[in-house]
């Protein structure tokens, strides 16, 4: 463990307004002080760096001139937020962060007063924003109190449509509100999109260089002296370089773009914005992502999301497999269907490498689009490809699909468009908590007509299901799951075409039949072995799909066993309610069929390990043990946790 950084000046912060004693020059030194101890925490835990160390100066600057709690800020994405929670009085636990009972890895709500709006996914800070500055003035009342309302919103939260939205509504009510756009020219991944090079023209061009006093502040909001030469050096710039600001024409004062590692224009323009605005304003603010921290500067994804690491090389530990990830062997999979179909192309938001579609853009760049942080456009991009005779793959994360979903009903499934869905951290994902869990994907699509929904139960499996969507043609289909490495089965040299809505027979036993849809196949074998000691040989099946169901394997499990048993890491509503009311139809149910189901709490559960999370799910192979035994009436000793 690398030692502590030395930290007089903040040793003396336990609160936000302890940094109003403090002179412009003890903020600065303060700032690399919060930023070694950023550095030095999470390389003891492993999270995300980057965002919070491209933010440090603002976040010092924000606390030192607003009335935290009262005045709300509102971090978006909610990643950047380790260096305010530090300042915050949470540097006592900034240790504990993404760990089980720790902090949250974004903000939260119940976790602190200071943070007043939880935000994990992104793009929703300038609506809260809104929010909280209009229940100002209607006498509304919270914790801490209601003052002026601040959104930071940045790496690359700003590409999607409903920050413009929220601008437009916000342009027009005029209220008195501060979003800050943080622009590190870089979200998880290098930008892409027609918003990032608008930014980049806004200050690449010399003109901006030549006229700092107008780049640090609104014409109107300049001390009067000011006035005059400013706004004709505005007139100027607007005329020679962008032709008008996008920002102004939705309704704010643009003030910008300005040095966010500089204290010494950051204090006194927000100084300025503090004391003089009456609507809404918007500041930008250029950062980079990492600064500060060799290491995460020279990363491609500037230190985003790691591991555990070495503060002094930035050497990350990480933990060895001999099994390859899900990611890495979808990504491998997509490339060899690829190579063998040329219909077939990728689309992701923001998340190529998450998604292990950097491969595929490597190989075939043509074919891979990153639309940015806009799911909504990038599923109903995808429809109009599958229209347009192309075999689109939707790849994304579970938890981001849902952003999508109104797109997913009414331009894919509805039209019966063959999008095929690769649904990445599908079940609990461990650090990133409640927020990024896949726990919903089942549930929300196997209830659509015409969707054919499937679940990898190892990398083996997930091989195959690539090669079955590829090759699928008649409407959408969906294919999920988790992260993390698989479970080291043999590969197959090429995936196979999946006949649709059939599963397979893994084990026969007797008296009672599992039939796991997803990962938890492991969980369950392991259960079998325990269960087989105690004169108990359940049945175990891969179901496989979710929809349609394989129902002759079913019914045929039901009126073979005493008890059968579905698993599936998913929420309430999801696979075992389809085969529920599959046997309530056929009425199985009346031939005195015990019928359990084994998903997901209707809770959220808080960040842990996934084995953790699964224990605290009660989803494990001890619980799958207990559930048979209770099932089936046999008495067994002692107790589990739940």
């Amino acid at each position: 463990m690398s030692a502590r950084p030395e930290t007089p000046l903040l040793d003396r912060v336990s609160r936000p307004s302890d940094l109003k004693h403090f002179a412009d020059a003890e903020l600065a030194r303060l700032a690399q002080e919060l930023r070694a101890e950023t550095i030095s925490a999470v390389a003891e835990t492993g999270g995300h760096l980057g965002a919070g160390l491209g933010v440090i100066e603002l976040t010092v600057a924000l606390h030192a001139i607003f009335d935290t709690p009262r005045d709300k800020i509102v971090w978006d994405v909610g990643h950047q937020s380790y260096p305010h929670k530090i300042l915050t009085g949470r540097r006592d636990r900034i240790r504990t962060i993404r760990q089980k009972d720790g902090l949250s890895g974004f903000t939260k709500r119940s976790e602190s007063v200071y943070d007043p709006f939880g935000a994990a996914h992104s793009s929703t800070s300038i609506s809260a924003a809104l929010g909280f500055s209009v229940a100002r003035d209607l006498g509304g009342q919270c914790e801490g109190g209601l003052g002026d309302a601040v959104a930071v919103i940045g790496d690359g939260a700003i590409s999607a449509g409903m920050a413009y939205e929220a601008m437009n509504n916000a342009g027009h009510l005029g209220k008195r509100l501060f979003v800050i756009l943080n622009d590190n020219d870089m979200s998880i991944a290098p930008p892409v999109g027609a918003m990032s090079a608008y930014l980049s023209r806004l200050y690449a061009g010399e003109p901006f260089q030549e006229f700092k006093a107008a780049a640090k502040g609104a014409v109107s909001l300049l001390p009067g002296p000011f006035r005059e030469g400013a706004k004709r050096a505005k007139d100027m710039l607007k005329g020679a370089t962008v032709g008008g600001t996008l920002f102004e024409a939705l309704g704010f004062s643009y003030v910008g773009p300005i040095d966010g590692h500089d204290m010494e224009q950051l204090l006194p323009v927000l100084r300025t914005l503090h004391q003089r605005a009456t609507g809404p304003v918007l500041l930008h603010v250029l950062t980079k992502k990492g600064k500060g921290y060799a290491p995460a500067e020279r990363a491609r994804d500037r230190g985003h999301a790691t591991a555990r690491f070495d503060v002094g090389t930035g050497e990350q530990k990480k933990a060895t497999s001999n099994a390859p990830s899900y990611t890495s062997v979808f990504g491998k999979a997509l490339v060899e269907q690829a190579a063998k179909d040329d219909r077939i192309v990728a689309v992701t938001a923001a998340m190529p490498d998450g998604t292990g579609l950097n491969l595929f853009a490597e190989r075939f760049p043509s074919r891979c689009f990153d639309v940015a942080i806009a799911e909504q456009h990038g599923v109903t991009f995808c429809a109009a490809l599958a229209a347009g005779g192309m075999k689109p793959f939707c790849v994304v994360y579970s938890t981001f699909l849902q952003r999508g979903y109104d797109q997913v009903v009414h331009d894919v499934a509805i039209q019966r468009l063959p999008v095929r869905f690769a649904i990445d951290r599908a079940g609990l994902v461990g650090a990133d908590g409640a927020t990024h869990a896949g726990s919903y994907d089942i549930a929300y699509l196997a209830n659509l007509p015409g969707f054919t929904v499937m679940a990898a139960a190892d990398e083996a499996e997930l091989k195959h299901m690539v090669a079955t969507a590829a090759a699928h043609d008649d409407g959408p289909i969906a294919f999920r799951y988790p992260r993390g490495e698989g479970v080291g089965v043999e590969m197959p040299e090429q995936g196979k075409v999946l006949e649709i809505g059939k599963g397979r027979l893994i084990q026969k036993g007797k008296r009672v039949a599992l039939l796991s849809f997803g990962t938890r196949l492991e969980e369950v074998k392991n259960a079998a072995e325990t269960l087989a000691q105690k004169g108990v040989t359940p049945t175990i099946a891969d179901a496989r799909f979710a929809k349609p169901l394989d129902r002759d394997m079913i019914l045929e499990l039901a009126r073979t066993h005493e008890a059968l048993i579905t698993l599936e890491e998913g929420a309430i509503g999801g696979f075992a309610s389809h085969v529920a009311q599959l046997l309530a139809e056929e009425g199985v149910f009346d031939s005195g069929l015990k019928f359990r189901s084994m998903v997901l709490p209707d809770k959220f559960i808080n960040q842990a390990s996934p084995r953790d999370m699964y224990d605290s799910a009660a989803m494990n192979a001890e619980h799958i043990e207990a559930k048979v035994l209770d099932t089936l009436g046999i008495t067994r000793i002692g107790s589990l946790r739940a």
